[in-house]
């Protein structure tokens, strides 16, 4: 018996010794695979921390994490960072699942609530990666389920299913990507102007909800990058739709971008940043304008606007119609463009008569340089409609 309890001891004894460089070796590619999150983030502009790294090569746990936005005076906290399903691809790493904790804050009366964050089939390259989104951190999907505002014992907010996904750009396709919330809900009672309070009322919009739903575009290589939806719905209220397509926003561009905020977020308080802001002003200047849309398509409230306002001036929703009508034509005299006049006018008149959407387009005949539109705005803003292709139309699908 104690030939076998000396047998054990020593087999204890040697898987132990045996397992301390397992469990370095472990524990070191779990910081690898921090420090590249870390390395890949700081290129974007962000500091990621932590006070400390457990875990082994497939599964890595941050503890302590913050993270910090160049010029931001304090790290924002975000508690344990969980990286699940990592493995080597490429001298990189992919990674199932990265996910955040629950997050709550709490400020006087305001309660904020936010749900685990969830990243999937994140990338994170070789540092000397030749891949033209390396210094990018690329996801496939973003889901959030829940975001929460109360103010005392009211929801004066919330967010639900929010969900993002992104395909990389392969074989010289373009990226593409689409979010979405499935419900938001707002309380406007605790709107405290008298004035946008009574109008709320009236209208019969103390509680709201809603979704939004937004999809588009993005080639790096040439820098088209293309929001072809972004509508945000209101229910019986309408929705607000937007658009638009921009060319030269490359990876070029972009760190462009960045290394000059970086450099503005280093000044000192106080300080003149004019120069970086006409350096700014330089870097817009390589974009090129393709497109872009705003539109309306109503669903209830602007009839409840023209019968608000018309009580308040002991009328008629018709009377102040037909005022808004008459006043467009004088408005748009200004412009000294017949054409476009004649357009907003008459879809303005269609509109009011019968609110179903109106839409405000931007379509040049070829690529405009924000340079150019920039020159055309500061020396002659009345030509500015044409050179953007404007257009405005009511009631179309």
């Amino acid at each position: 018996m104690t030939q076998h309890r000396s047998a054990f001891r020593k087999l204890a004894l040697t898987t132990f010794l045996f397992s301390l460089p397992l469990n370095a070796a472990f524990a070191q590619d779990a910081t690898a695979v921090a420090e590249r999150l870390k390395s890949v983030l700081a290129g974007q502009n962000l500091t990621l921390a932590w006070t400390s790294v457990t875990g082994d090569a497939s599964e890595a746990v941050l503890e302590g994490t913050s993270i910090q936005m160049a010029g931001e005076g304090k790290p924002f906290s975000i508690g344990k960072l969980t990286l699940s399903g990592i493995t080597e691809e490429n001298r990189g790493f992919k990674i199932e699942t990265i996910t955040t904790e629950p997050y709550s804050l709490n400020e006087g009366p305001t309660k904020v609530e936010v749900s685990p964050l969830t990243l999937g089939n994140v990338t994170l390259p070789a540092s000397d990666s030749t891949d033209l989104l390396a210094s990018f951190l690329m996801y496939e999907t973003a889901n959030l389920d829940n975001v929460s505002v109360k103010i005392g014992d009211k929801q004066a907010f919330q967010m639900t299913n929010f969900a993002a996904e992104v395909t990389p750009p392969a074989d010289g396709n373009a990226m593409e990507f689409t979010g979405s919330a499935e419900k938001f809900t707002a309380d406007l009672t605790l709107v405290e102007d008298p004035q946008s309070k009574a109008a709320i009322e009236a209208l019969g919009y103390q509680n709201i909800s809603g979704d939004f739903q937004m999809e588009g575009t993005w080639q790096p290589t040439d820098g088209r990058m293309a929001l072809s939806s972004y509508d945000v719905t209101v229910d019986n209220a309408g929705t607000l739709g937007m658009t638009f397509d921009l060319g030269g926003y490359t990876v070029e561009f972009l760190k462009s971008v960045q290394e000059l905020q970086k450099k503005m977020a280093a000044q000192p308080e106080g300080t003149d940043n004019s120069a970086q802001g006409l350096a700014m002003l330089g870097l817009m200047q390589q974009l090129t304008f393709n497109g872009a849309t705003v539109r309306f398509d109503d669903d209830s409230v602007t009839n409840k606007v023209l019968e608000y306002l018309a009580k308040q001036q002991n009328m008629t929703a018709k009377d102040i119609a037909n005022q808004a009508k008459a006043i467009v034509p004088f408005l748009m005299m200004e412009l000294n463009n017949p054409e476009l006049s004649t357009q907003v006018t008459t879809a303005v008149t269609a509109y009011l008569d019968a609110p179903k959407s109106i839409e405000i387009a931007a379509k040049p005949a070829s690529p405009v340089p924000f340079a150019l539109l920039a020159a055309s705005g500061m020396s002659n803003p009345k030509d500015l409609p044409k050179t953007l292709g404007l257009t405005v139309t009511a009631n179309q699908d």
